[in-house]
């Protein structure tokens, strides 16, 4: 096993930032962008990893964590962002707290 395989992932919820936050042993390598909308709406609408980290698989823990955490909060999932989009269309343990994006959630992000 690579020490790359043994390096600490934590991901963080960052309200003050309306992000997700993934950090590789405490150094930061990307996040997932939110804006809470209306009744208990949560619009993910930007997920980036940073180049150095790229490869690993850490959108994925990132994006399963941050919609994870989200639920369990009470909040209903809108993928505004391309990859959360992508991530949802092959993870249907999501569905039932998944609703469509609207104009309102697009205007909402402006």
């Amino acid at each position: 096993m690579n020490d790359q395989n043994q390096q600490e992932v934590t991901i963080r919820d960052n309200p003050d930032q309306g992000r997700f936050d993934v950090l590789v042993e405490d150094t930061h390598a990307g996040f997932s962008m939110y804006k809470d909308f209306g009744e208990m709406q949560r619009i993910f609408y930007h997920t980036v990893i940073f180049d150095e980290f790229e490869g690993r698989g850490l959108a994925g823990t990132l994006t399963r964590t941050a919609l994870s955490t989200s639920a369990q909060a009470g909040y209903r999932i809108v993928a505004v962002c391309p990859y959360v989009k992508k991530w949802l269309s092959t993870h249907h343990d999501f569905d039932e707290v998944t609703d469509p994006v609207g104009r309102e959630h697009l205007r909402a992000l402006r």
